[in-house]
């Protein structure tokens, strides 16, 4: 009887073991699932005018169709990061990927007399104050494609961007030329600058801008794998150079036209010609019948 008493109860013991490890491994796997959320919606629309955004083949797209380390336990994977795809080519909540460009696109397409205001290399305290405070007094809404470095230092600035309802979006961590790094060195250098965004407004930027205008393959795929669509210029003021607060305003003005995206700067050097710059044309693009609208995705 002692001999049957012991196989009985290695039995149950090999039959608790059993249920032990079953539960266990149920409970890993739930936790896996759980830990791994889909991307966030993005905020709702801007109090402000929006354009529509460019479809596959629409007549903004000028050359349409054609990992990180894990993260630590317990800790919400950040949704800037690759996500892998589900059925139907879609993230998390539903949002579709766009298609891998061969282009940026120059402009955007027509809604009306409307023109797009986009500011890069920001946010700079000294500059992007007088602009957002420009824009608000005329009631409109522009783009600034920032930079990680500005933006992690000035995340007041970054709120206070997205508070108005611009649009934000990605123009790099430092502003090096992607067509010279390699293309881990071009996902570090956007999704350091998707994380800061994240973190600081909510939402991973939806756009994003090649510094100097310097594209390539790797450049293209991984926007596109990160959700970002990319946008170049129609018009570019070349304020960078610092030609003269009336040499900016008539590059713009000669320039103006439906769908034109307009390229300025927040910061990067002495940007003062550029805040004055605005506070002239803007007012003139708008008596001339002009709409100023963002994309909206």
């Amino acid at each position: 009887m002692k001999k049957d008493q012991m196989i009985l109860g290695r039995r149950g013991m090999l039959r608790l073991a059993a249920c032990l490890g079953v539960a266990v491994t149920a409970r890993l796997l739930s936790t896996g699932e759980a830990g791994t959320p889909g991307r966030p919606a993005g905020p709702p629309p801007p109090a402000g005018p929006d354009l529509p955004a460019p479809g596959a083949a629409g007549p903004g797209a000028v050359g349409p169709g054609a990992a990180g380390a894990p993260a630590a336990v317990g800790l919400r994977p950040s949704t800037y990061r690759l996500q892998p795809l589900t059925e139907g080519g879609r993230t998390g909540v539903g949002r579709p990927l766009p298609p891998v460009r061969h282009r940026p696109f120059l402009e955007l397409p027509d809604l009306g007399r409307t023109m797009v205001l986009t500011f890069d290399d920001g946010p700079d305290p000294a500059y992007t104050p007088g602009i957002l405070r420009t824009l608000r007094d005329h009631d409109v809404r522009a783009m600034f494609f920032v930079c990680g470095e500005m933006a992690d230092a000035h995340r007041d600035l970054l709120r206070e961007i997205a508070d108005d309802g611009h649009v934000i979006g990605n123009h790099s961590w430092s502003h090096p030329q992607m067509t010279k790094l390699t293309r881990s060195g071009i996902r570090g250098e956007l999704e350091r600058t998707s994380e800061v965004v994240e973190e600081t407004v909510g939402a991973t930027p939806l756009w994003y801008r090649a510094p100097y205008g310097a594209w390539n393959r790797h450049s293209f795929e991984l926007g596109a794998e990160m959700g970002m669509e990319p946008l170049a210029w129609t018009v570019d003021s070349l304020d960078w150079t610092t030609p003269g607060t009336g040499t900016i305003v008539r590059r713009v003005l000669d320039g103006a036209g439906p769908g034109v995206v307009i390229l300025s700067h927040d910061a990067g050097g002495d940007r003062s010609q550029s805040v004055a710059a605005l506070r002239r044309y803007l007012p003139r693009l708008l008596d001339g019948g002009y709409r100023i609208a963002v994309p909206h995705r």
